[in-house]
């Protein structure tokens, strides 16, 4: 493998790592409709031990508006409650002595906006993370010629390559941002 093939497949690996960051954090956003992914953050104080949620409970989305969760221990019913209520999800819990039920109440429009904004947000920071590693991909390229290692033709012709998998980066981040932006402001 050439030298210059080495800085190409580089960015491609880090611009695959910015696009499933971004896809993780947009399960976090919350919409309208229940995710179970919402939780994923949420950490209980399981025996003195913060432990994630999904390893102390079942965690179900039975219906569009609801989220259950059931601890396998039912003596950390009220550490679940607590870490739910810490977590600031924006969600109230309901503790029937068997199972939490966490209903998801409606967005209102504005909320839906800036919902959206806040996508929208978070797509650009992934942007400016691909075009950052796009940047330290060129420079690699202007060592390796500096370097004598490669010559104008491969710099030339790996400089596009960065440029196609940056533009190919960027179209992806657009579409995860346009899929969940209409998720949101869905009704």
């Amino acid at each position: 493998m050439a030298a210059h093939d080495d800085a190409v497949k580089t960015l491609s690996e880090q611009i695959k790592k910015s696009i499933e960051a971004l896809k993780q954090s947009m399960t976090k956003i919350r919409t309208g409709r229940a995710n179970a992914a919402m939780l994923d953050g949420v950490r209980v104080s399981y025996y003195g031990t913060p432990t994630p949620l999904a390893q102390c409970a079942a965690v179900a989305v039975p219906e569009p508006r609801l989220i259950t969760v059931k601890p396998w221990d039912k003596g950390i019913l009220k550490d679940i409650e607590k870490a739910l209520l810490e977590a600031n999800l924006g969600l109230t819990p309901q503790n029937d002595g068997e199972i939490i039920r966490l209903p998801i109440p409606p967005l209102t429009e504005q909320r839906r906006k800036e919902i959206a904004k806040q996508v929208k947000a978070t797509g650009e920071e992934h942007k400016v993370a691909i075009r950052n590693d796009r940047r330290d991909a060129n420079e690699k390229l202007k060592v390796l010629l500096k370097d004598k290692v490669i010559t104008e033709d491969d710099n030339k012709r790996a400089g596009e390559k960065v440029q196609k998998e940056t533009d190919a980066g960027i179209a992806q981040v657009d579409d995860v941002v346009a899929k969940k932006e209409k998720e949101v402001l869905e009704v």
